[in-house]
């Protein structure tokens, strides 16, 4: 059965006077599913996710997260998602438990949900035992899972990572990503950023993005079969990242 599309991007681009950052994407991610886009810094990943959440307007083309127009209704795309910035928006002189209230606060969580929200950010993010040490005592892997604790109070059918492992150890970034399977498999649309090739098999799909264009897409499996050759029987998701890289730089 075909599952309903929660984000559809049509020909988007965005521009900072002469600068593209974002050039002609277009794709749809299916509810439930877990959708990469995949590629170094400044490839247009941050940008195209912060139009997504209505933080920042399009020049040209359109986007619809959760039925939503981001040009032109951008309160209630907001209202509709989560965000995670690799910088996880917390703050440090409060406690884990004072974190949660405030956001909670922030999302309009309504007060007979709030009590059963946090607990469950609390357990999910394995807090429960911490909730009144001060943010900043924490480890960068308790502190990830703190900030996707904090980003899904309201129970958002749309959440955006935003380089969620950077600067976290490879102990941590797994055990994030298990984290996001168990929401995928709750039926929530997951769209991660990430520069970390080994990160693009956790996905269903991806999009490898390059100088603010989307140059692949489809599954980390189709895309390696693509490449499979007797010169490279089994290519990694590095491999065909710099193919991909090395065609695009041929037609400039």
């Amino acid at each position: 059965m075909q599952r309903e599309t929660a984000v559809r991007i049509e020909h988007l681009t965005k521009r900072f006077g002469a600068f593209t950052a974002a050039s002609d994407v277009t794709l749809d991610v299916a509810q439930g599913e877990i959708f990469g886009f995949l590629g170094p810094n400044g490839a247009g990943k941050s940008t195209t996710i912060r139009i997504l959440c209505g933080l920042l307007a399009p020049t040209s083309g359109r986007a619809v997260v959760s039925g939503f127009d981001v040009a032109k209704e951008p309160e209630k795309v907001k209202a509709s998602i989560g965000y995670m910035s690799q910088k996880f928006s917390l703050y440090d002189d409060l406690t884990v438990e004072e974190n949660l209230e405030f956001f909670a606060g922030v999302y309009g969580v309504p007060a007979d949900r709030r009590a059963a929200r946090m607990q469950y950010a609390l357990d999910m993010a394995e807090l429960a035992d911490e909730r009144t040490r001060l943010t900043r005592l924490l480890a960068g892997g308790w502190k990830q899972r703190l900030a996707l604790g904090c980003a899904i109070l309201h129970e958002p059918p749309v959440i955006f990572l935003d380089e969620p492992t950077s600067g976290v150890d490879p102990v941590a970034r797994r055990a994030f990503w298990d984290l996001i399977n168990d929401l995928s498999h709750q039926g929530k649309t997951v769209f991660v950023t990430t520069h970390y090739m080994e990160e693009a098999e956790y996905c269903n799909r991806i999009a490898l993005m390059y100088k603010g264009k989307v140059i692949a897409l489809g599954t980390p499996a189709a895309l390696r079969e693509q490449l499979r050759s007797d010169e490279l029987p089994e290519p990694t998701m590095e491999d065909v990242f710099v193919r991909y890289i090395e065609q695009e730089d041929a037609k400039a």
